[in-house]
């Protein structure tokens, strides 16, 4: 997702204004922004101006997962939190267990991703690899999390 907002498609462009006035922030997490961080002006421009409005959950500098509401701003668990070793344990066995498509190779931030969505639930992740987040939920099983192409 942060790929095509960098690259200013439209589908992504209009999903994620429409993110904006959530109760909730999209989330990033930080192994994701690494992924496609770069040090070219360009890029930094585009992913600075998509990451406004977002989360990267427990990073010092982020903003705050939920959004001020008119009763206060409310806290969000999943996002304040870290993940325990029982969490890391499930992201090794969604790696060894996950029917990803043929030429894949497992990979531990699609799998974070699909744990974080996880603890969320009613969650909707928007990516450019449908077919590996698919398999990583599949052996994760959550009840309600959906996943968009982008």
């Amino acid at each position: 997702m942060l790929i095509a907002l960098a690259d200013r498609k439209a589908k992504a462009v209009a999903l994620h204004e429409g993110l904006r006035t959530s109760e909730h922030r999209a989330l990033v997490l930080g192994p994701v922004l690494a992924q496609v961080w770069r040090p070219d002006p360009a890029l930094v421009h585009a992913l600075a101006g998509a990451l406004k409005g977002c989360t990267v959950p427990q990073a010092r500098s982020a903003e705050p997962a939920m959004r001020e509401t008119k009763a206060g701003r409310p806290e969000c668990l999943a996002c304040a939190t870290g993940l325990d070793v029982t969490d890391w344990r499930r992201i090794g066995t969604a790696l060894g267990q996950a029917a990803l498509p043929a030429k894949k190779r497992p990979d531990a931030v699609d799998a974070w991703v699909a744990l974080a969505a996880a603890r969320h639930g009613s969650a909707v992740i928007f990516t450019s690899d449908p077919d590996d987040i698919h398999a990583f939920l599949e052996v994760l099983q959550p009840p309600d999390v959906h996943v968009f192409p982008v």
